[in-house]
Protein backbone atom coordinates (compact mmCIF):
# COMPACT_ATOMS: atom_id res chain seq x y z
CA UNK A 1 0.00 0.00 0.00
CA UNK A 2 1.39 3.25 -1.34
CA UNK A 3 1.24 5.90 1.50
CA UNK A 4 -1.44 8.09 -0.43
CA UNK A 5 -3.66 4.91 0.31
CA UNK A 6 -2.53 4.58 3.42
CA UNK A 7 -3.84 8.14 4.12
CA UNK A 8 -6.57 8.20 2.29
CA UNK A 9 -7.54 5.14 4.56
CA UNK A 10 -6.86 6.67 7.54
CA UNK A 11 -9.12 9.63 7.05
CA UNK A 12 -11.97 7.33 6.36
CA UNK A 13 -11.43 5.44 9.80
CA UNK A 14 -13.75 5.79 12.68
CA UNK A 15 -15.17 4.66 15.67
CA UNK A 16 -18.25 5.11 17.91
CA UNK A 17 -16.08 5.43 21.13
CA UNK A 18 -12.64 6.77 21.70
CA UNK A 19 -10.20 4.31 20.50
CA UNK A 20 -7.73 6.04 18.42
CA UNK A 21 -3.92 6.94 19.72
CA UNK A 22 -2.59 9.50 17.16
CA UNK A 23 1.12 10.54 17.77
CA UNK A 24 3.02 13.05 17.02
CA UNK A 25 6.75 13.35 18.43
CA UNK A 26 9.26 15.37 17.64
CA UNK A 27 13.07 13.65 17.31
CA UNK A 28 14.93 16.34 15.46
CA UNK A 29 18.25 15.86 16.54
CA UNK A 30 19.33 19.29 14.85
CA UNK A 31 16.29 20.58 17.81
CA UNK A 32 16.86 22.18 21.00
CA UNK A 33 13.97 20.51 22.50
CA UNK A 34 14.52 17.27 21.10
CA UNK A 35 18.13 16.93 21.54
CA UNK A 36 20.01 14.10 24.08
CA UNK A 37 17.22 12.43 24.38
CA UNK A 38 14.64 15.37 25.35
CA UNK A 39 12.27 13.71 23.63
CA UNK A 40 12.05 10.56 25.44
CA UNK A 41 10.92 12.42 28.38
CA UNK A 42 7.92 14.36 25.77
CA UNK A 43 7.02 10.68 24.71
CA UNK A 44 6.95 9.77 28.29
CA UNK A 45 5.21 12.79 29.80
CA UNK A 46 2.57 12.83 26.83
CA UNK A 47 1.24 8.97 27.16
CA UNK A 48 1.33 9.37 30.88
CA UNK A 49 -1.25 12.68 30.80
CA UNK A 50 -3.56 10.70 28.62
CA UNK A 51 -3.69 7.46 30.98
CA UNK A 52 -4.17 10.22 33.66
CA UNK A 53 -7.21 11.70 32.06
CA UNK A 54 -8.74 8.43 30.79
CA UNK A 55 -8.04 6.89 34.76
CA UNK A 56 -10.19 9.77 35.83
CA UNK A 57 -13.03 9.01 32.88
CA UNK A 58 -13.05 5.36 34.97
CA UNK A 59 -14.03 3.84 31.46
CA UNK A 60 -11.83 0.05 32.53
CA UNK A 61 -12.41 -0.50 28.52
CA UNK A 62 -11.22 2.34 26.95
CA UNK A 63 -8.03 2.63 29.45
CA UNK A 64 -7.21 -1.31 28.86
CA UNK A 65 -7.29 -0.41 24.90
CA UNK A 66 -4.91 2.62 25.93
CA UNK A 67 -2.31 0.97 27.98
CA UNK A 68 -2.01 -1.71 25.22
CA UNK A 69 -1.86 1.20 22.68
CA UNK A 70 0.76 3.13 24.41
CA UNK A 71 2.36 -0.21 25.17
CA UNK A 72 3.20 -0.74 21.57
CA UNK A 73 3.99 2.81 20.68
CA UNK A 74 6.68 3.09 23.13
CA UNK A 75 8.46 -0.32 21.94
CA UNK A 76 7.92 0.96 18.26
CA UNK A 77 9.86 4.01 19.11
CA UNK A 78 12.48 2.23 21.04
CA UNK A 79 13.18 -0.38 18.80
CA UNK A 80 14.03 2.28 16.22
CA UNK A 81 15.62 4.74 18.54
CA UNK A 82 19.24 4.55 16.53
CA UNK A 83 17.35 5.17 13.35
CA UNK A 84 15.31 7.98 14.15
CA UNK A 85 14.78 10.94 11.99
CA UNK A 86 13.17 14.62 12.51
CA UNK A 87 9.95 12.79 13.96
CA UNK A 88 7.50 10.13 14.19
CA UNK A 89 3.92 9.99 13.37
CA UNK A 90 1.82 6.80 14.17
CA UNK A 91 -1.85 6.30 14.12
CA UNK A 92 -3.28 3.24 16.16
CA UNK A 93 -6.00 1.37 17.03
CA UNK A 94 -7.03 -1.92 18.77
CA UNK A 95 -10.28 -1.38 16.17
CA UNK A 96 -9.63 -3.44 13.11
CA UNK A 97 -5.87 -3.53 14.55
CA UNK A 98 -4.44 -0.13 13.22
CA UNK A 99 -1.22 0.41 13.19
CA UNK A 100 0.51 2.56 10.83
CA UNK A 101 3.93 4.36 11.47
CA UNK A 102 6.10 7.25 9.64
CA UNK A 103 9.36 8.22 10.41
CA UNK A 104 9.25 11.48 8.62
CA UNK A 105 12.00 13.86 7.32
CA UNK A 106 10.18 17.09 8.05
CA UNK A 107 9.20 18.97 11.56
CA UNK A 108 7.08 17.08 13.69
CA UNK A 109 5.09 19.21 16.57
CA UNK A 110 4.96 16.64 19.51
CA UNK A 111 1.79 16.30 20.54
CA UNK A 112 -0.68 13.18 21.81
CA UNK A 113 -4.33 12.54 20.81
CA UNK A 114 -7.35 10.00 21.93
CA UNK A 115 -9.87 10.72 19.73
CA UNK A 116 -12.90 8.35 17.84
CA UNK A 117 -10.52 8.85 14.50
CA UNK A 118 -6.94 9.66 13.71
CA UNK A 119 -6.12 13.36 14.28
CA UNK A 120 -4.73 14.18 10.78
CA UNK A 121 -4.77 18.30 11.11
CA UNK A 122 -0.66 17.94 11.45
CA UNK A 123 -0.37 15.72 9.08
CA UNK A 124 -2.01 17.56 6.37
CA UNK A 125 0.13 20.53 7.28
CA UNK A 126 3.04 18.33 6.78
CA UNK A 127 1.66 17.01 3.49
CA UNK A 128 1.42 20.39 2.21
CA UNK A 129 4.94 21.64 2.95
CA UNK A 130 6.40 17.97 0.99
CA UNK A 131 3.63 16.86 -1.23
CA UNK A 132 3.73 14.05 -2.79
CA UNK A 133 6.21 14.47 -5.59
CA UNK A 134 8.85 13.09 -8.47
CA UNK A 135 12.12 14.45 -8.68
CA UNK A 136 13.85 13.53 -11.93
CA UNK A 137 17.57 13.76 -12.40
CA UNK A 138 18.45 13.22 -15.92
CA UNK A 139 22.24 12.93 -17.17
CA UNK A 140 24.51 11.59 -20.26
CA UNK A 141 24.32 8.49 -18.28
CA UNK A 142 20.85 7.71 -17.17
CA UNK A 143 17.52 9.37 -15.36
CA UNK A 144 17.41 8.76 -11.62
CA UNK A 145 14.08 9.31 -10.12
CA UNK A 146 12.96 9.52 -6.64
CA UNK A 147 9.59 9.18 -5.57
CA UNK A 148 9.32 11.18 -1.84
CA UNK A 149 6.53 12.71 -0.12
CA UNK A 150 6.89 14.40 3.51
CA UNK A 151 10.65 14.47 3.07
CA UNK A 152 10.69 10.50 2.92
CA UNK A 153 12.13 8.62 -0.08
CA UNK A 154 9.26 6.12 -1.43
CA UNK A 155 11.74 4.33 -3.87
CA UNK A 156 14.48 5.41 -5.95
CA UNK A 157 14.42 4.71 -9.80
CA UNK A 158 17.50 4.62 -11.79
CA UNK A 159 17.33 3.66 -15.90
CA UNK A 160 20.46 3.38 -17.79
CA UNK A 161 21.22 4.70 -20.71
CA UNK A 162 23.98 2.66 -22.61
CA UNK A 163 25.11 5.52 -25.22
CA UNK A 164 27.75 2.37 -27.36
CA UNK A 165 24.45 -0.24 -27.71
CA UNK A 166 22.34 2.38 -28.98
CA UNK A 167 25.19 3.94 -31.40
CA UNK A 168 25.93 0.07 -32.90
CA UNK A 169 22.35 -0.62 -33.29
CA UNK A 170 21.95 2.28 -35.28
CA UNK A 171 25.54 1.59 -37.82
CA UNK A 172 24.23 -1.94 -38.18
CA UNK A 173 20.80 -0.57 -39.78
CA UNK A 174 22.22 2.89 -41.20
CA UNK A 175 25.78 2.40 -42.78
CA UNK A 176 29.41 3.01 -41.22
CA UNK A 177 29.64 6.17 -38.90
CA UNK A 178 33.45 5.90 -40.53
CA UNK A 179 31.84 7.19 -43.78
CA UNK A 180 31.55 11.47 -44.18
CA UNK A 181 28.21 12.53 -43.91
CA UNK A 182 28.61 16.67 -45.09
CA UNK A 183 31.99 17.55 -44.21
CA UNK A 184 31.37 16.02 -40.63
CA UNK A 185 34.46 13.97 -38.92
CA UNK A 186 33.29 10.38 -37.85
CA UNK A 187 33.78 11.78 -33.93
CA UNK A 188 31.08 14.08 -34.98
CA UNK A 189 28.80 12.11 -36.26
CA UNK A 190 29.25 9.34 -33.49
CA UNK A 191 28.24 12.60 -31.03
CA UNK A 192 25.48 13.81 -33.22
CA UNK A 193 24.19 9.94 -33.03
CA UNK A 194 24.40 9.68 -29.31
CA UNK A 195 22.84 13.00 -29.18
CA UNK A 196 19.84 11.48 -30.92
CA UNK A 197 19.66 8.17 -29.02
CA UNK A 198 19.90 10.37 -25.58
CA UNK A 199 16.71 12.87 -26.93
CA UNK A 200 14.48 9.50 -27.97
CA UNK A 201 15.65 7.92 -24.86
CA UNK A 202 14.68 11.26 -23.03
CA UNK A 203 11.24 10.79 -24.35
CA UNK A 204 10.96 7.48 -23.48
CA UNK A 205 11.63 8.36 -19.97
CA UNK A 206 9.46 11.26 -19.81
CA UNK A 207 6.50 8.93 -20.88
CA UNK A 208 7.22 6.89 -17.77
CA UNK A 209 7.55 9.87 -15.89
CA UNK A 210 3.66 10.83 -16.77
CA UNK A 211 2.34 7.52 -16.10
CA UNK A 212 4.32 7.11 -12.17
CA UNK A 213 2.74 10.74 -11.70
CA UNK A 214 -0.67 9.23 -12.29
CA UNK A 215 -0.11 5.89 -11.02
CA UNK A 216 1.46 7.24 -7.66
CA UNK A 217 -0.49 10.74 -6.98
CA UNK A 218 2.12 12.87 -8.14
CA UNK A 219 1.18 16.74 -7.29
CA UNK A 220 4.45 17.86 -8.20
CA UNK A 221 7.25 16.87 -11.01
CA UNK A 222 10.77 18.39 -10.06
CA UNK A 223 13.89 18.02 -12.81
CA UNK A 224 17.37 18.26 -11.38
CA UNK A 225 20.26 18.10 -13.56
CA UNK A 226 22.93 19.99 -15.88
CA UNK A 227 21.38 22.98 -18.01
CA UNK A 228 21.18 21.13 -21.02
CA UNK A 229 20.01 17.77 -19.90
CA UNK A 230 17.24 19.57 -17.43
CA UNK A 231 15.92 21.43 -20.23
CA UNK A 232 16.17 18.68 -22.75
CA UNK A 233 14.39 16.44 -20.70
CA UNK A 234 11.66 19.39 -19.55
CA UNK A 235 11.03 19.63 -23.08
CA UNK A 236 10.12 16.12 -23.44
CA UNK A 237 7.32 16.28 -21.01
CA UNK A 238 3.95 17.15 -22.17
CA UNK A 239 3.33 19.48 -19.02
CA UNK A 240 5.88 22.29 -17.65
CA UNK A 241 7.47 20.73 -14.83
CA UNK A 242 6.66 22.30 -11.01
CA UNK A 243 10.70 23.63 -11.36
CA UNK A 244 14.31 22.79 -12.98
CA UNK A 245 17.00 23.38 -10.80
CA UNK A 246 20.11 23.39 -12.77
CA UNK A 247 22.36 21.38 -10.95
CA UNK A 248 24.14 17.94 -11.37
CA UNK A 249 23.32 15.88 -8.27
CA UNK A 250 22.77 12.50 -10.04
CA UNK A 251 25.16 10.96 -7.55
CA UNK A 252 24.08 12.66 -4.47
CA UNK A 253 21.90 11.29 -1.85
CA UNK A 254 18.50 11.65 -2.23
CA UNK A 255 17.72 13.44 1.36
CA UNK A 256 20.19 16.30 0.02
CA UNK A 257 18.08 16.16 -3.13
CA UNK A 258 14.97 16.81 -1.47
CA UNK A 259 16.56 19.38 0.38
CA UNK A 260 17.75 20.96 -2.32
CA UNK A 261 14.27 21.06 -4.32
CA UNK A 262 12.13 21.89 -1.17
CA UNK A 263 14.15 24.22 1.14
CA UNK A 264 16.43 26.13 -0.78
Amino acid sequence: MTLYDEIQKLKTFECNERCVLSVYLNTNPADLNAQNGAWKIHLKNGLKRLEEYLTASNDSNEIKNYKALRKKVEKEIADNQNDLQKGVVIFASTHDDLWSVHHVQVAVKTSFHWETAPVLDELRYMYKAYPYTGIVLPSSKGVRIIDTSMGIVNEEIYEEFDANLHVEAEQQGGGSVGSSSGGRSPAEQVDERVQENLDRFYKEMASKVVKLKKDRHWDEVHIVGETDHAKTFAKALPNKPTSCIYKNMINIAPGQVIHEVFEK
